[in-house]
């Protein structure tokens, strides 16, 4: 077998039961005067329409936010980025941007870490409603939203990654990011191709 053979992928498409991941579309991620924050207008808008049509065909939406309640969680991570200590309880910065159209059956959820996955509860939220593939969004595409992806691939979901619905404060990181995660982990693809994808 040549090695161009063996390097070739099968996509693997959207299921016939997706839920949309939107990752940390948070203040502090979309306001640039958070250290956390850069300019992420068409991010916002892209995950509006998003949301909107995953409302409208009932599927399920899932939204993640950072929080640390005492100094141990995730010490190391926040020893490498000192900025997530700003991300307590009780500021502005952990909550999600006021311009997503949020329903009250969507899964609002706290994680510690990158990826939404690692020591939360979704997989067993998106099994008991039969999902089977994810659509995943949100920033950042070097941080959050790749530790997502990969593991929603691990926990064996289709994966996803509409390019528009994702940001990152640097772009070469950003595109660099969604080239490997479509020749290894997911389906990068555009807002529009998975809203024509949608079920229904």
């Amino acid at each position: 077998m040549s090695q161009r053979k063996a390097l070739e992928r099968i996509d693997g498409g959207m299921g016939e039961k997706p839920a949309l991941i939107i990752v940390d579309v948070v203040v502090g991620f979309t306001d640039p005067s958070c250290p956390l924050g850069s300019e992420a207008e068409g991010v916002v808008a892209a995950n509006i329409e998003l949301m909107n049509a995953f409302h409208r065909a009932d599927l399920p939406v899932v939204l993640t936010t950072v929080v640390y309640h005492n100094e141990e969680q995730a010490s190391v991570f926040r020893a490498r980025v000192p900025a997530l200590n700003l991300l307590t309880p009780d500021s502005e910065w952990v909550k999600f941007d006021p311009r997503l159209p949020i329903a009250p059956n969507d899964l609002q959820l706290e994680k510690r870490h990158a990826s939404g996955f690692h020591g939360t509860d979704l997989d067993d939220w998106l099994t008991s409603r039969g999902v089977d593939s994810v659509v995943v969004t949100g920033l950042t595409t070097s941080g959050c939203v790749r530790a997502t992806a990969v593991d929603g691939l691990q926990n064996n979901y289709r994966v996803l990654v509409p390019r528009e619905a994702c940001g990152d404060r640097d772009e070469r990181a950003h595109e660099a990011n969604l080239y490997d995660l479509n020749a290894k982990y997911a389906d990068v693809i555009s807002v529009t191709d998975v809203l024509e994808s949608l079920p229904g």
